[in-house]
């Protein structure tokens, strides 16, 4: 269901937190869902059944121009992506039904938990790429059915979050496309068209079981894509590979802060 809601005051620094989302969610592969949701929870105060449907409407708009400018510089496998999205749509389409028979506590607890795993997951990975690489140990390439394992595995995962708590998937995608050691900059690039393509079909099934606000979606929307214009084009230009695993750390100290929110918020 989509609708409007009044305006409020607060509502006036939804475009600059969306230019932030949009800023950095270019460059982080992801739609922003796993900042929009905890913003409209914590911040706004929305339900988390409509901050949900509205939060994956919001990463819509980031999603296609930060998809279509890493496009165009090279920075996307569609080979690799088309497996993610294949995946991801019955995910999505069974996490969506999950929102409407869990409570909007039961909502909030478990994307908490939900996070911290995933930093957890990200920190322990990080650490081994390091260990790796200060070891000089060469890293070996998948096989075809590996790759297809993964990219189905962390799809149907991906997808299955992003139905279920309005995060667009980002940190499964991003997990995934790393496990199967591409560049940093296609992981990136493809990581927003898989998250896209989540989007659109979690948005889809949430017109049936969700409530879409669209009030809050223009605000947020109205700094987002500007925010990932200039996300895309300096991300492309940035010389980020030795950065990697410190930029990697950051995020999972970020994931753990808002995990601990959403957990202890009421």
């Amino acid at each position: 269901m989509i609708f409007y809601s009044e305006f409020q005051s607060i509502y006036l620094i939804l475009p600059l937190i969306g230019f932030v989302i949009g800023l950095f969610g270019t460059m982080m592969g992801g739609g922003g869902g796993f900042f929009f949701l905890p913003v409209l929870t914590l911040i706004i105060g929305a339900p988390s059944q409509v901050a949900v449907a509205t939060s994956l409407s919001a990463t819509l708009p980031i999603c296609i121009v930060g998809t279509l400018s890493h496009y165009r510089r090279g920075n996307v496998d569609l080979k690799t992506g088309r497996l993610f999205i294949f995946a991801g749509i019955f995910g999505a389409l069974a996490g969506a039904a999950l929102t409407k028979l869990l409570t909007s506590g039961q909502l909030k607890t478990t994307f908490g938990i939900y996070v911290i795993l995933v930093a957890i997951n990200v920190a322990i990975s990080t650490w081994r790429k390091k260990h790796s690489e200060t070891n000089g140990k060469p890293i070996k390439s998948l096989t075809k059915l590996k790759r297809i394992g993964r990219g189905s595995f962390f799809g149907f995962f991906a997808g299955a979050i992003a139905g279920t708590f309005g995060t667009s998937g980002t940190a499964p995608v991003m997990a995934g496309l790393f496990s199967m050691r591409l560049p940093i900059k296609i992981v990136v690039g493809t990581s927003l068209l898989v998250v896209l393509m989540n989007a659109i079909v979690a948005v889809s099934a949430h017109f049936v079981v969700g409530q879409i606000d669209l009030t809050l979606v223009g605000f947020l929307t109205a700094g987002s894509v500007l925010g990932a214009i200039i996300g895309t084009i300096w991300f492309s230009r940035a010389k980020l590979e030795r950065a990697e695993n410190n930029i990697r750390y950051v995020f999972v100290l970020v994931m753990i802060i808002i995990g601990v929110l959403m957990i202890t918020s009421r």
